[in-house]
């Protein structure tokens, strides 16, 4: 995985410096997504590799409609450089860099309940006041944490479940 992320940096990087340049960072994350979700895919890997497919076709697989040149461009040197494995860390190190330029904060509620919309909205702004930046939440629903919630923001990991409660307090009885 790290050598990957290693290959992928460069990538990256370059792409980032093209879609700021370009005024487009919503645009290219976008298309980075859904070429990495279809590169994902089992049976769109497969294809991938194969030598038959011509460059022309691995851009126009990979490539939403409306795709900048210079996003194609992209695609076409990742095939060149056989490296189209890596567009789902390309486009997870591309976002990372735009959450920070943007002075985004990502983060992930897991809680044991379907949250009301008050509830989120109420965490969002706590973490905003947090990290003094904007907050981009994500919900998800793990019936093991038995209640409360869990709260993962990229560095920081707030463990508020019933679940790590009793974890944590099991590890003191034992110690």
């Amino acid at each position: 995985m790290s050598q990957a992320l290693t290959l992928a940096r460069p990538y990256a990087r370059a792409a980032f410096s093209v879609a700021r340049d370009a005024g487009a960072l919503p645009a290219w994350s976008a298309a980075l997504g859904f070429a990495a979700r279809v590169a994902a895919e089992p049976q769109a890997a497969a294809l991938l590799g194969n030598p038959k497919l011509t460059r022309a076709d691995v851009v126009a697989l990979l490539s939403s409609d409306g795709a900048q040149d210079a996003f194609r461009n992209l695609l076409g040197l990742l095939f060149d450089n056989r490296r189209l494995a890596l567009l789902p860390e390309i486009a997870g190190l591309f976002d990372e860099l735009r959450f920070e330029a943007e002075r985004v904060v990502r983060a992930k509620v897991t809680s044991a309940a379907p949250l009301a919309d008050g509830e989120l909205e109420t965490i969002k702004a706590a973490l905003r006041k947090r990290f003094g930046r904007e907050v981009e939440v994500e919900a998800a629903i793990d019936a093991s944490l038995i209640g409360g919630a869990l709260i993962d923001a990229g560095d920081v990991v707030i463990d508020g479940s019933i679940k790590g409660k009793l974890e944590r307090l099991q590890s003191a009885l034992t110690n």
